[in-house]
């Protein structure tokens, strides 16, 4: 493209089209006419209008005001997420424990009992914001209501965070609740090394029963580029010691944990592989022995949308029995739907717990998700077809102009190139091409470009740099808005060579890895 080309570069390609397109060597009127207008444009382009439509046009005024606006309603939306950052969670516990864990002797003659009874016993909702103040002051308002097997409460938060240094800041909070009293809060963060920071949050929590203090401290170090380091001491409320060590690379994120403290001690340690596919697939599994029991967990979570991750762990111990936590998020928001299966060890809940949102996910995005999101695309793509389809038309008129008008000059490349048994092009096309089966239903949209790119070829080689080829003399964007390549089929030294290249990869040929194979 024409920011990494050279000022030789540059003036060698705008010699080349003066050349290819000055009126004074096409005789015919028509020919002559479309060359006069292709020479000015160069010129222009040239002088500096439209500097980069010497080695590849710009985009259309259409496609710039589209993308344009595009930017600044995303601009628009991070700059209200930056200044509110709004977070919040919705927590829906299921009991359905009669699935698996039911005697039907008991309900013989309950009218009705011949369906098992599945309930919602507990929710919890969350939600907290943030309102720059100052530079440096920011105010958080958070609240929460929660409910379990009919009795809950609800409380709410106001904090202000200062920050103080680039190597601290200091958060006060204040906090009521219908259940609980007043509570008091400090929170202090503080960089000691570039390697080492600290965090302690004192608590004051009144009740009727008298005031209760809380103390956490944590300090944490970076070992090494991926991994941290974390020592937490928390008095007061459930006192525990806890140590833990967090890998994070970008294929895997590994942590182990021990704990010693009042009412729990434990040990646990998880493992997660991140695939390094468009859906950002993960899979992860978790063992957590403690006082309590032991647990076993094990689940993944996919990329559904641009926004949207979900998630489901299957969760199996001893004594808490076989549990399937599903979770979705959305953005900032949370939704955490934890189903209690059974109390016991049984093979059928751990088999359907494991099965079962498999068979529904693949259902849903193969019936629901997946059709959903090609529907949205598609729109998407048709609207920005038409407002882009009086500038398509104009880019294809010019680029068939281009190519009427290098006949004559590829005529001449294509004798040179026979003589010295060189670079011929035989065959080439560019647009979309479908060649998965699952995808038989698309059109093929592409254009032949051999004129073109055999007028590019000089000396026996053809090179194209790191841009989209749409931008190239003789070509234009077929299917706008679409995935496009460019697919070569050419001769050298009298064999026979093809290369498929993507559209916005660069491409020198020839090469002796696109050599057909004589015997295949």
């Amino acid at each position: 493209c024409f920011s990494q080309a050279s000022q030789e570069e540059l003036k060698a390609a705008y010699r080349r089209l003066c050349m290819l397109y000055h009126p004074d060597k096409h005789r015919d009127p028509e020919l002559k006419t479309q060359a006069e207008r292709l020479f000015n444009l160069v010129h222009q382009a040239y002088e500096g209008q439209w500097k980069s439509e010497v080695v590849e046009r710009k985009r259309t005024p259409a496609e710039i005001r589209e993308e344009f606006e595009r930017l600044q309603r995303e601009r628009e939306e991070r700059r209200l997420q930056q200044r509110t950052n709004p977070k919040g969670t919705i927590s829906v516990g299921i009991d359905a424990t009669d699935l698996f864990d039911r005697y039907d002797e008991e309900y013989e003659d309950v009218p009705g009992s011949s369906f098992p009874q599945i309930e919602i016993n507990k929710m919890h909702i969350s939600q907290s914001i943030e309102a720059p103040l100052t530079a440096t002051d920011t105010a958080i308002l958070s609240g929460n209501l929660s409910t379990q097997n009919g009795n809950g409460g609800g409380s709410i938060n106001f904090a202000v965070r200062r920050v103080t240094s680039a190597k601290g800041w200091g958060e006060l909070e204040f906090g009521a609740g219908d259940l609980q009293g007043p509570l008091f809060g400090l929170k202090i963060f503080r960089n000691l090394t570039p390697r080492c920071f600290i965090t302690t949050n004192c608590a004051l929590q009144f009740s009727s029963r008298g005031v209760r203090p809380g103390l956490t401290t944590v300090l944490a170090r970076n070992l090494d580029k991926n991994t941290m380091g974390y020592l937490q001491w928390r008095w007061g409320i459930q006192s525990a010691m806890n140590t833990s060590i967090v890998r994070d690379t970008k294929t895997s994120h590994f942590t182990v944990a021990l704990q010693l403290g009042i009412p729990h001690s434990f040990m646990m340690v998880s493992y997660q592989h991140k695939f390094q596919d468009e859906d950002q697939t993960r899979v992860k599994g978790s063992l957590k022995a403690g006082f309590f029991g032991t647990i076993v967990e094990y689940g993944a979570e996919r990329k559904i949308s641009r926004h949207s991750i979900l998630g489901a762990t299957v969760s199996v111990g001893v004594p808490q029995g076989v549990s399937l936590k599903i979770k979705l998020n959305r953005a900032s928001q949370t939704y955490f739907f934890p189903v209690h299966l059974t109390d016991q060890l049984l093979p059928s809940a751990v088999f359907y717990a494991t099965v079962g949102p498999l068979v529904i996910y693949f259902a849903m995005h193969r019936l629901i998700i997946k059709p959903y999101l090609r529907a949205q695309k598609e729109r998407e793509l048709e609207k920005q077809r038409e407002s882009t389809a009086s500038d398509v038309l104009q880019k294809k008129q010019e680029a068939e102009a281009a190519v009427r008008l290098m006949q004559e000059s590829v005529r001449r490349i294509i004798e040179a190139e026979e003589a010295r048994m060189g670079l011929i092009v035989v065959n080439a096309w560019y647009g979309k091409f479908v060649n998965d089966n699952s995808r038989k239903n698309e059109k093929v949209k592409v254009i032949d470009v051999t004129v073109p790119l055999q007028c590019l070829v000089k000396d026996s080689k053809l090179i194209l740099t790191e841009a989209s080829k749409a931008g190239l003399p003789g070509f234009y964007d077929p299917c706008v808005g679409e995935e496009k390549s460019l697919k070569v089929l050419y001769q050298f030294r009298g064999v026979l060579h093809q290369v498929m290249s993507a559209d916005n990869e660069a491409l020198r040929i020839p090469k002796q890895s696109h050599r057909i194979d004589a015997d295949g």
